[in-house]
């Protein structure tokens, strides 16, 4: 049996990168996938059709994960169109970055909005579902620099810190519905936002990653998969560095 059979999964901004690698990992393994993007465009019906050749029920829905009602009635579509919800990946993100002194109020409320009040209205929105449930697995997509802090990077830092504190909260306050949370904290991932940056920025990178190499979008699917399978039924409030050893 598939590690997620029978589970319907939903993944936020998963039309491509590692919300996309997620959803393609979790169809593999059996669920059927719900996915947002701020739009569903030609790129997110390409991954939906992908998703759904793997054997599985797909849908994307187009939503702006940063607002509260918008973000509630997705979630009442999804569950219209699926009738349960197991796992909530929390993935949707954005960067502006820029040393404080030069960041406008504009670039630190886009990127506090989007990557952590978007966390917070999904889990706000499918708590009621999961704890009627008694059961679920939500993953918050932290970062290192959550962790670890980043020159230049103060806002998204503090967005995916948050990220860090609203899992171990959450864990705390639903631990005893049968409700796991947790988070990912990925380091230099190779996407196609990396994948913009000069070769020597990226080899730079490298140096100082102990397996000398960045990481894919599978290499954090895999750690997703193991957060919202049972195989870590009783793994909550944690955080997992998938870093290539970048964190320790």
């Amino acid at each position: 049996m598939k590690l997620l059979e029978g589970k319907t999964a939903l993944v936020t901004g998963a039309a491509r990168g590692i919300g996309k690698a997620i959803a393609m990992k979790f169809a593999s393994e059996g669920a059927n996938i719900a996915f947002t993007d701020l739009t569903i465009d030609e790129v997110g019906a390409a991954t939906e059709h992908e998703v759904a050749s793997l054997g599985v029920k797909c849908k994307g829905y187009a939503s702006n994960a940063a607002n509260f009602e918008e973000t509630h009635k997705v979630v009442e579509q999804v569950m219209r169109d699926f009738g349960r919800i197991d796992i909530l990946i929390n993935n949707a993100g954005i960067t502006k970055d820029g040393l404080m002194m030069r960041m406008s109020e504009q670039q630190w409320d886009a990127v506090i909005n989007v990557n952590l009040k978007s966390a917070f209205n999904f889990i706000h929105a499918v708590t009621p579902i999961m704890m009627r449930q008694k059961s679920g697995s939500i993953v918050n997509m932290s970062s290192v620099v959550g962790v670890s802090g980043n020159a230049g990077q103060a806002n998204y830092s503090a967005s995916k810190a948050g990220m860090i504190g609203l899992a171990k909260s959450m864990a705390k306050e639903l631990g005893s519905r049968g409700i796991r949370v947790n988070a990912i904290a990925p380091g230099f991932i190779i996407t196609e936002m990396t994948g913009q940056l000069s070769e020597e920025v990226r080899n730079e990178w490298a140096k100082q990653i102990p397996l000398r190499r960045g990481g894919t979008p599978e290499d954090v699917a895999n750690a997703a998969l193991f957060l919202a399978s049972d195989l870590s039924s009783y793994v909550s409030g944690q955080v997992m560095n998938v870093c290539g050893g970048m964190n320790t």
